[in-house]
């Protein structure tokens, strides 16, 4: 092997390494599920689907969990739209009887860039929202909503993904609860 190729190759691993350090690695690619990581708390809340794909995609929930930050619990993941997931949204609570905050992150699992929008608002006749949009490979979010137990409780979320911003069509258009409602 030439010294020129084993410079390259070499370039290349300090830079993934580099770029895994500094946290920019997708949620779907960041964990290699090493068994001694720290498994991610499921609320009591979260349905049997969620516990699924927690089980399932280990390593996406961590990662995504990490970008909320400490004290979240997963409340739930949805694969969106359906069982061909273009993208997963995971949603995380912190707080238990008192909830004191939500998460959402929105993981593209097209392997291609797409424009994607993640909007969380509190349940207010006027909401306080947190809202990521753009052109992302990998993730929209984390957004976050902080407050008292009745503005985080029935917390509402907005995912979108379409092909381009200006695509009238929508590969994703889901609204739902963020957040345990009733």
């Amino acid at each position: 092997m030439s010294t020129a190729i084993r410079r390259h190759g070499l370039r290349i691993l300090v830079a993934a390494f580099l770029f895994a350090a500094a946290g920019l690695v997708a949620p779907q690619e960041s964990a290699a599920d090493d068994p001694s990581e720290a498994v991610v708390a499921i609320s009591p809340t979260a349905d049997k689907a969620t516990r699924a794909i927690a089980v399932a995609e280990a390593g996406a929930v961590r990662a995504t969990a990490n970008l909320c930050g400490s004290g979240y619990v997963l409340q739930s993941a949805e694969r969106l739209p359906d069982e061909r997931r273009f993208g997963t949204l995971f949603s995380y609570v912190r707080g238990s009887a008192d909830l004191t905050g939500a998460c959402s992150v929105f993981d593209n699992n097209t392997g291609s860039a797409k424009y994607m929008k993640l909007k969380l608002c509190t349940n207010r006749v006027q909401p306080r929202c947190d809202t990521d949009e753009g052109t992302f490979s990998q993730y929209a979010g984390p957004v976050k909503i902080t407050g008292t137990h009745s503005e985080i409780f029935c917390s509402r979320f907005t995912a979108v993904m379409k092909t381009s911003k200006t695509s009238t069509s929508a590969l994703i258009d889901r609204v739902d609860y963020a957040t345990v409602c009733g």
